[in-house]
Order: C-alpha cells, then structure tokens, then sequence
C-alpha cells in the first residue's frame, strides 16, 4: 500500500512556501510545545512567611515540587530557574541566584554533575575507562570550589543546610559506583569546619534505591522524588525552628 507520507510532506513545504516560512521551522512549528516544569514555576511569595532557597541538580528538581506542597503555608520555596550542575557552575551563579532577597533557609548540593565522565570536546557521559575522560570537576577542584560556595552563603546569614550526594547505580552511564560516597567525604569536611548542617540525602537512600531510583540511572521515580522532599523537608522545619 503506497504510504501518505510523501503526499504530507509536499503538502507542508508548498503550506511553508506560500506563508514564507522554511519547511523545518513549519515542521518544528507543529510540533506540540513542552510543557513547562512546575518546579521551574514564578514563586509568589506569601508576606510573613520565611523564605526557602533550594540550590541543586536535577535531583532537586525533582523535589522542588513536593517540597513546595510539603511546606504550603509555612515558608515560601524558591529555587534558582536552571539545573544548577556542577560546583564551577555554582561558583561563577551563585550571587545570581541568591539576588538581593533575604533568605532564611538556604539548602543545596552538588556533586553528581562534579563527578561524571567528560569526554574529547566536551563530550558528556562518558567512558570513565576510557584514557582521555575525566571528572568534570575533580576531587581537589571540587573541596575548592565548596569552599568558595560556602563562605558566599555564609554571608547570607541564612540557615545552612548542605544536602549529601545521592548514590551512584550499577549500570548509570558516565559515573562511577561509589565515587558519591568519596565525594560526600570531601563536602562533609568542608561543611562540618564551616558549621553548616548536613541533610545525609546519601544515608537515606542507599538501602531502597530498588524502591525509588530508575534502574540504571541516578535518577528518581516521582515516588522517590517525593521520598526525597519528605526528607528534605524534615531538615529544613528542623532549620526553620
């Protein structure tokens, strides 16, 4: 049976010559808009209650949202509009993200874009066997830069809450098992000589990551990204008290 296909195709590019408009940008066009992620969402601040910086990856944002619904009516949640990667990226943002508002609870992480594989040009996730990868931001450069995070936060005089990296799984491409642990290793001592309080997001979660990681991926199921925003919430009423 001869397919529609070319017949569609033909149909687009005439539709696209006579309005102007290339066939790809006609293509691109049709397809359906993504949709916006809640936690990237304009937070309108309820006057009176205190005010929540969550700083992080990916995993935060996935428990932005439940962290938000968690703490409905006690304190507004904020979070900076972008996966805030690895701590180099932190470094040069943080005076961005934390603008000119009065924060009263910061609570952050980084490690897992610190620790991962990078390629020739730049290539990401990749072979960590491989002899020309690296860690994006190795040990030494990654206890450097925590410490440059940490005395800016400090001068916010908001209440600290470092949050431990969460475990690395078998089979997750471009990351090593075990490399969360050494890495949480370096950001507790930075943070343990700076006073800062640490959530042991990593404690947490190593013993039912069947339950509520992705196989094969440092990734949350909704169900863990709420297990995690739970856990979170418990250190941020604790600051907040």
């Amino acid at each position: 049976m001869p397919t529609a296909l070319p017949f569609l195709t033909c149909l687009i590019f005439v539709a696209a010559s006579a309005t102007g408009i290339s066939a790809d940008e006609s293509r691109q066009a049709a397809k359906p808009a993504r949709k916006p992620n809640p936690a990237m969402a304009k937070v309108e601040d309820v006057p009176g209650l205190p005010r929540v910086l969550l700083i992080g990856d990916s995993i935060s944002i996935g428990y932005t949202v439940p962290v938000r619904e968690l703490l409905n009516g006690k304190a507004n949640v904020h979070r900076p509009l972008t996966n805030c990667g690895p701590t180099s990226k932190g470094v040069a943002e943080i005076d961005a993200w934390l603008g000119d508002s009065k924060w009263d609870v910061i609570h952050f992480n980084f490690g897992l874009h610190d620790l991962k594989f990078i390629g020739p040009g730049g290539k990401n996730l990749a072979d960590p066997t491989a002899g020309d990868s690296h860690q994006q931001v190795p040990p030494k450069a990654y206890e450097a830069n925590l410490r440059k995070i940490a005395s800016r936060l400090k001068k916010t005089e908001a209440k600290l809450i470092w949050r431990t990296t969460t475990p690395v799984p078998k089979g997750a491409k471009g990351r090593v098992v075990g490399d969360s642990a050494r890495y949480n290793e370096i950001a507790k001592k930075v943070m343990n000589e700076n006073g800062i309080a640490i959530d042991d997001q990593y404690a947490f979660a190593i013993n039912r990551l069947d339950r509520i990681q992705r196989h094969s991926d440092v990734h949350f199921t909704p169900e863990g990204s709420k297990q995690l925003a739970e856990q979170a919430v418990v250190a941020i009423n604790a600051a907040l008290n």
